[in-house]
């Protein structure tokens, strides 16, 4: 269909030294030296090639590399995607190219050679500073391992990511603090925060159907998430996003550009594709669709999306909304009541008890559309 021009790009890269115990993402533990590595690669080269000829990438403004590891298929293969980007699309310094690493694959002269190669932004795997807590995740790197990462990015990079989780089987809340202060005296500019989520399938469901396992405790995921807002904000940092966190200067535009309702490209396995214009908005994966949204879905999904961020929506988005959606203007009203949400300065943003029950926050607002 006649679309919006895909202002965000991207990549995936379905590869990793080891799979976790807890990821159910389209990866595979694979050697570095595969060569079914190469023949993915080669073909995601195609695919960028194809779609700069056709002017799909004309008018992107972020890139991001996930995964999968991508530092785990080495410095060459990253060359050859990162030089197909090049010549395929605009790589001036003001595109932000993220590229996903892991601590044990992320070495100094591959720090140099991607930020070399047109990536300005790192996003480390960290999950937790804690060796216990990273042997029961089954992460590949040591403690040791994620600091000297951090500080091989710190060479070459002013931005860069880490990921930190909590409510992991046997993690303390002390636990969890320390890794946080860790991360803030390691001067991380951007830190994301998420609680664990056991998905069917991966061996931690299996261990908790088991009883080998308990399921993470959702009070003490609350409490964690608390004390990372409570750590990060004393210690300078904005939380723009529900779940991440940012000195100034140094918010992701690219996940930004995913709760904004901006048209975004996915090239490789799994990788998704959101297009739309003004009368429909469509979501797919290797082919097919896996969402189709009308116009009064297109406008609860964007207020919805919306109250993930700090900021909220405007009043006058939500007043030009009720053209599609009537009753908008009294679910706020209600979500206000609630004490889920506030209004500031024209706004209405989320109260941290907005973002502590999210699922009802966002379920009421997308139910709109019904």
């Amino acid at each position: 269909m006649p679309h919006d021009p895909y202002k965000a790009l991207y990549l995936h890269i379905p590869f990793c030294v080891k799979r976790c115990d807890y990821c159910d993402f389209t990866t595979q533990a694979v050697p570095a030296t595969s060569t079914e590595i190469d023949a993915y690669v080669d073909n995601l080269v195609l695919d960028i090639r194809r779609k700069a000829k056709e002017g799909e990438l004309a008018a992107v403004e972020t890139v991001y590399l996930g995964g999968g590891t991508p530092t785990h298929i080495g410095s060459a293969r990253l060359s050859s995607l990162l030089y197909a980007l090049s010549v395929s699309m605009r790589m001036e310094p003001d595109v932000e190219c993220t590229m996903e690493a892991n601590p044990e694959s992320l070495t100094p002269e591959l720090v140099k050679d991607v930020w070399a190669l047109g990536v300005n932004r790192l996003s480390l795997g960290v999950q937790s500073f804690d060796d216990a807590v990273l042997a029961t995740l089954g992460r590949a790197h040591t403690a040791k391992a994620a600091r000297d990462a951090l500080a091989a990015a710190g060479e070459r990079f002013a931005n860069f990511s880490i990921d930190l989780m909590c409510g992991i089987p046997g993690q303390s809340v002390e636990s969890f603090r320390e890794s946080v202060r860790t991360a803030v005296d390691l001067d991380v500019p951007h830190i994301s925060v998420y609680p664990l989520t056991v998905e069917k399938g991966t061996p931690f469901y299996k261990a908790i159907r088991k009883g080998k396992m308990l399921l993470p405790d959702e009070d003490v995921e609350a409490d964690m998430m608390e004390l990372a807002a409570t750590e990060l904000t004393a210690a300078g940092y904005e939380r723009y996003e529900v779940a991440s966190y940012a000195k100034p200067g140094h918010a992701c535009r690219h996940n930004i550009a995913y709760w904004t309702g901006v048209p975004y490209l996915g090239l490789g396995t799994s990788a998704a594709t959101m297009t739309q214009n003004s009368e429909r908005r469509m979501r797919m994966k290797d082919g097919f669709v896996t969402d189709d949204l009308n116009p009064a879905q297109m406008a609860a999904e964007d207020l919805m999306l919306g109250m993930r961020m700090a900021r909220g929506v405007s009043e006058s988005q939500i007043e030009a909304a009720r053209e599609l959606l009537p009753n908008v203007v009294d679910v706020f009203q209600e979500l206000i009541d609630l004490g889920l949400a506030t209004p500031v300065d024209g706004r209405v943003q989320p109260t941290t008890l907005g973002w502590l029950c999210g699922n009802e926050l966002y379920e009421r607002i997308y139910a709109l559309a019904d």
